[in-house]
């Protein structure tokens, strides 16, 4: 697996990562807790060292299973956790902000953080900026070795970045979120914050395995979560109808490389891009774990290649995009 460092002065990560959001065995349907220690064990072999979970993920599932498998697989293994989907909208406080902490500490099973993230708290909070003073008291204590932010929007992302003791910010980025290349990557790279790029296939629709008739279970946010119902459209297929985006990943079978699938050339595409730190595709199934870890061994995109994905971006895709972008 080839390592980039996750901001200036961040630990060594695999570029390829795991989003552990489907361990927490709801809103990606049901996934048992076997089938996710499988999947865990699975990148690892496979050289992925950074595990980005949330303690909303299941309620705390998929931190817990990633606690227990920690226990056995722990060395050169690094976390980043999330909170602040808890107390969503406004239950933001020191106390609060501590308590979520030492409890997903404790389902880890570990001493330290690694790296904790606001997660997609609102942007009046992080203008405010006293939650990042708390962070740095956790800091401090030793409770994190680092924060960062996961954010929705450029907006909120540029806000974060005048913390320059910020380590990252996960993001949104594939190819049919294009938006932060100029608007977000220059400054990101000029203080040495790293990206990490979540929801590289777009909730699936990147895999090219989707058709207009594929249905979602009940508990899926693929279903629940399609038209934004529940928290922002983007987060679910980029933020692109359904339906639409089932045609636009079809239109872009015809820039694939010889021997590539689309899952590939969105994450080699990505991987492309130096401001990237880690991309954390999900999985489903140690299968997928291992085709995704694989991208790390295809050389970068050709030139034009990249032009023409930038130009399907530009003309095909942005009109379509909803939500916070």
């Amino acid at each position: 697996m080839n390592t980039r460092t996750l901001g200036k002065n961040g630990p060594i990560v695999g570029e390829i990562g795991l989003g552990c959001w489907q361990l927490g065995g709801t809103d990606f349907g049901p996934l048992e807790e076997k089938t996710g220690h499988q999947i865990l064990a699975a990148a690892k072999k496979s050289g992925t060292n950074f595990f980005d979970t949330a303690n909303v993920y299941g309620s705390g599932r998929s931190e817990t299973i990633i606690g227990e498998f920690l226990k056995s697989h722990g060395e050169g293994t690094i976390v980043a956790s999330k909170t602040g989907r808890e107390v969503y909208p406004d239950g933001y406080s020191k106390e609060n902000l501590r308590k979520s902490t030492l409890e997903s500490m404790d389902r880890l099973g570990v001493a330290s953080l690694d790296l904790l993230q606001l997660h997609c708290v609102p942007h009046a909070i992080l203008i405010d900026g006293a939650i990042f003073d708390w962070l740095r008291e956790l800091k401090d204590e030793g409770l994190i070795r680092s924060f960062g932010a996961s954010v929705e929007s450029v907006e909120e992302a540029l806000t974060c970045l005048e913390h320059e003791d910020l380590l990252s910010l996960q993001v949104i980025f594939n190819p049919f979120r294009q938006k932060i290349i100029d608007e977000l990557f220059p400054r990101a790279e000029e203080i040495g914050v790293g990206i990490i790029a979540r929801l590289p296939l777009a909730s699936g629709l990147l895999s090219g395995k989707f058709a207009a008739d594929s249905t979602f279970g009940e508990s899926d946010h693929r279903n629940f979560n399609r038209d934004g119902a529940h928290f922002n459209v983007g987060e679910t297929f980029a933020g692109i109808p359904f339906q639409e985006g089932v045609k636009l990943a079809e239109h872009l079978r015809s820039l694939l490389p010889d021997g590539m699938t689309m899952a590939q050339m969105s994450q080699r595409w990505i991987l492309d891009f130096a401001a990237v730190s880690a991309i954390i595709p999900g999985a489903s199934s140690p299968a997928q774990a291992i085709e995704n870890a694989a991208v790390t061994d295809i050389p970068p995109l050709s030139a034009d290649l990249h032009q023409n994905l930038q130009a399907f971006y530009t003309e095909e895709v942005h009109h379509h995009i909803r939500g916070a972008y």
